[in-house]
């Protein structure tokens, strides 16, 4: 099936939203299903976002829900997906599981408005920039992130953001644009990405989602 026919597929962070702003911002979008990215879907500060009582409210407003942590989230199971005790997203994007649930965000996108959830607000603080939408677009998906004020921004704009984050130019002499770009994502993935134990060393409020 040619990626024309399918939806374009959106990301949002649930961050710190009270739920009626939440499912405003995907009735504004017309989104029709949430896909549930974070590897642990529970919120010590946001419980309104917790597995079983999203998936409820959810469903009384007409979206439906689905969990794909275990596919597509950022902190993983199989120990060949870490570094030095850090989560490598180009190893987990070589897994099967992964490559599962990208085929199963494309098989949903023919079917219906999806959009991907997890907890950062800033798509670029967040694996389902980082990691998942690089993948969707190489399957030919357009990705329009939800951004809090309800504005779309398309990927490639977040792109622009992202190597604008790590001051790369746009062009090189030695270089095409897709391998600046490509840094850049390294970067970023190399910054937010999963450490085991990190949580317990960091003095500010845990974070929830990736």
């Amino acid at each position: 099936m040619s990626a024309d026919t399918h939806q374009p597929v959106f990301t949002i962070g649930h961050s710190n939203l009270e739920f009626a702003k939440f499912v405003a911002l995907l009735k504004q979008h017309g989104i029709q299903a949430v896909a549930d990215v974070r590897s642990s879907p529970y919120s010590q500060y946001n419980p309104q976002f917790n597995r079983e009582p999203l998936q409820r409210a959810l469903q009384d407003h007409g979206v439906s829900y689905v969990f794909l942590g275990d596919e597509l989230g950022a902190r993983r199971s199989e120990r060949e997906c870490y570094v030095n005790d850090r989560a490598d997203y180009s190893l987990i994007a070589r897994t099967s599981a992964f490559n599962n649930g990208i085929g199963r965000v494309i098989q949903g996108s023919a079917k219906m408005r999806l959009a991907l959830m997890c907890a950062e607000k800033d798509p670029l603080d967040c694996h389902r920039c980082i990691l998942v939408s690089p993948r969707l677009r190489e399957r030919g998906l357009q990705v329009l992130h939800i951004l809090a004020d309800g504005t779309i921004e398309s990927h490639e704009q977040t792109e622009a953001r992202l190597r604008q984050l790590f001051e790369l130019p746009d062009r090189e002499l030695f270089r095409s644009p897709d391998e600046i770009v490509a840094e850049a994502y390294k970067l970023q993935g190399d910054k937010i990405a999963y450490q085991e134990d990190s949580l317990a060393l960091r003095e500010e409020p845990p974070r929830y989602g990736n």
